[in-house]
């Protein structure tokens, strides 16, 4: 079997998982819905940190990760584990790691490429954003929101961006996993190195990984 570090995780060549090399799209494992603390237990374990070990999320944890954030719950109508105003769905997670940049797909749970190289640098200012093994940018489509007004974007979209930070945050929790949610980016060169159109916005990103010094 071949390994590749794609997505700042390890992935293997097996049937039905890893890379879609002539599509740039990794297909994640299921999720895992079962097991992990009670929700008690994860609040009471809740915590931000900016203290990271610098190995890689395997494919397993990444797809629980997303899954949690802003998953497909509910298969039938496709509503997800975050709430959405008006069920506008227009908030899109992207993946920064050192191998590249992509979004993920909650239909298909899988991430789609969109662009080489390491961009966590420019996902904040903090030295450990970019070395930290994810980075996740929550990014507003302000096209999706129909009907709704310059104020009334700006509010739904980052209520629903905080929506989807508290579900990895409690992820996190539970998995024993750190992180730390952050609003100080340089919006105009992450969304560039992107390929952000101006109809998308960046709300929010948040650093991912295993606490510092851990094996």
């Amino acid at each position: 079997m071949e390994w590749w570090r794609i997505a700042g995780v390890a992935m293997m060549s097996t049937m039905g998982t890893g890379l879609a090399q002539d599509t740039g799209e990794i297909r994640l494992p299921p999720p895992e819905t079962a097991g992990g603390m009670s929700l008690m237990q994860a609040l009471q374990a809740r915590h931000s940190t900016r203290e990271f070990a610098g190995r890689a999320l395997p494919p397993q944890e990444l797809s629980n990760l997303l899954w949690a954030a802003n998953g497909v719950n509910r298969p039938q109508s496709g509503q997800r584990t975050a709430p959405t105003a008006h069920d506008w769905r227009e908030i899109d997670v992207y993946v920064t790691t050192a191998d590249g940049a992509y979004r993920y797909d909650p239909p298909s749970h899988a991430l789609i490429k969109v662009a080489d190289g390491d961009l966590r640098p420019l996902a904040g200012v903090q030295d450990f954003v970019a070395t930290v093994p994810v980075n996740l940018v929550y990014v507003a489509d302000l096209e999706r929101m129909s009907g709704a007004g310059a104020e009334d974007k700006a509010f739904y979209s980052a209520t629903d961006a905080g929506f989807i930070a508290q579900n990895v945050y409690l992820y996190c929790a539970s998995a024993g996993l750190a992180a730390v949610v952050r609003g100080l980016i340089d919006r105009d060169a992450l969304g560039a190195a992107l390929g952000l159109k101006k109809h998308q916005r960046i709300i929010l990103a948040q650093s991912v990984g295993y606490p510092a010094g851990t094996r």
